[in-house]
């Protein structure tokens, strides 16, 4: 979750993708929450046979690998010090226990989004999925619903999210969290500041949350809990949801349903309203592909391009296109801000649209939240 990647989906998507705003006001934490990092591998209902295969990459044998320069260590424990409260000497003590992974360097190099939509749907839209959503929804109704009454996030919403990256709490991650973030943040140039911020947050996480670094486990890339948060969104949007004084987002559902909520709130859910109308295309429109996923456009102005909503819906509302590759050709699908607010816990537009669907199904077994 947020600014995460997440587990579930590591063994049978991890090759699909590697990285990847109204009602409330959004949250403003002390340390502000960076881009969520894509959820883990899908599903243990997808073989890893079905994964797109990957070009190898060297493995580096751990004590190959030099340990970084001191220079960049000093630098980072006096930050890390002065922004988490937690002493000099104990991160130094830390980072010294922290090894590096390989393994974590081969999973987050991996090509992104590597399947259209027609072959990405069928891994998160299984019959197992939905069916365990369906169970996992009746199972915490009761506290579900609480939550998306005090926040205009849809119930299933939720459980969808919970679903796809962590299959319901079944694989939440089997990396030591400090080892990956070590790993990415001394080893991984292309984003070693962000997760150099990461770390550092996480041993502010460890002092305010009493969480043990030792035995402290998540995704490949430091994402943990139901909801796969990184440190940072574990710090600014995580919620104690059932009154026992914490933020556990690794063992209390509740907290994890009430942390996920805020999380799109943060972001500036709209209570209310859709996330994806299907739409239409007019024979010989040309095609439309806008540059980013802001519902920015006006129903007028899509259709001024050839695309429509099959259904109306509060025509003054804005909206945006989204078009994927599926089975029987072409979908066009319009979308709305909550569809913005989706590619917040992740950047990939699939995610959002195997989120939303997923929700649809997983509501359709039992009625959706109120």
């Amino acid at each position: 979750m947020p600014a995460s990647l997440t587990p579930l989906f590591r063994c049978a998507a991890l090759a699909l993708f590697v990285f990847a705003s109204s009602c409330a006001q959004p949250v403003k934490p002390a340390l502000a929450a960076p881009e969520i990092i894509p959820v883990q591998a899908p599903a243990a209902d997808v073989p890893a046979a079905a994964v797109a295969a990957v070009a190898p990459v060297a493995a580096l044998a751990a004590d190959a690998v030099p340990p970084p320069s001191a220079e960049k260590l000093d630098a980072f424990i006096a930050e890390t010090a002065k922004s988490s409260g937690m002493p000099a000497q104990q991160i130094r003590n830390w980072l010294g226990q922290a090894r590096y992974q390989q393994s974590i360097i081969n999973a987050i190099t991996r090509p992104a989004e590597g399947k259209p939509w027609k072959d990405y749907r069928p891994i998160f839209l299984t019959e197992t999925r939905i069916s365990q959503g369906r169970t996992f929804y009746a199972e915490h109704r009761s506290e579900i619903d609480k939550v998306s009454k005090n926040t205009g996030v849809p119930g299933e919403i939720i459980v969808a999210i919970i679903g796809v990256e962590t299959s319901y709490g079944r694989i939440t991650g089997s990396y030591r969290v400090l080892d990956a973030l070590y790993t990415l943040a001394f080893y991984y140039p292309r984003r070693e500041e962000f997760f150099r911020s990461e770390l550092s947050h996480l041993f502010a996480l460890a002092r305010e949350e009493n969480l043990d670094l030792a035995t402290l486990k998540g995704s490949y890339a430091g994402a943990m809990g139901f909801g796969q948060f990184m440190p940072s969104s574990y710090r600014g949007y995580a919620k104690d949801g059932d009154g026992d004084g914490r933020r556990d987002l690794l063992g209390s559902t509740r907290d994890a349903f009430a942390s996920v909520a805020n999380y799109f709130v943060g972001y500036g859910w709209h209570t209310g309203e859709p996330v994806f109308l299907p739409g239409s295309a007019d024979a010989g429109a040309a095609p439309f592909k806008p540059d980013d996923f802001v519902a920015k456009y006006t129903l007028q102005d899509l259709a001024a391009r050839g695309y429509r909503p099959v259904d109306s819906f509060a025509p003054k509302l804005p909206v945006t296109l989204l078009t994927l590759e599926g089975a029987q050709g072409p979908e066009y699908w319009i979308g709305y801000h909550n569809f913005f607010v989706i590619t917040r816990y992740n950047r990939s537009p699939m995610y959002a649209m195997a989120v939303f669907q997923l929700s649809q199904e997983i509501a359709a077994g039992q009625g959706a939240s109120p």
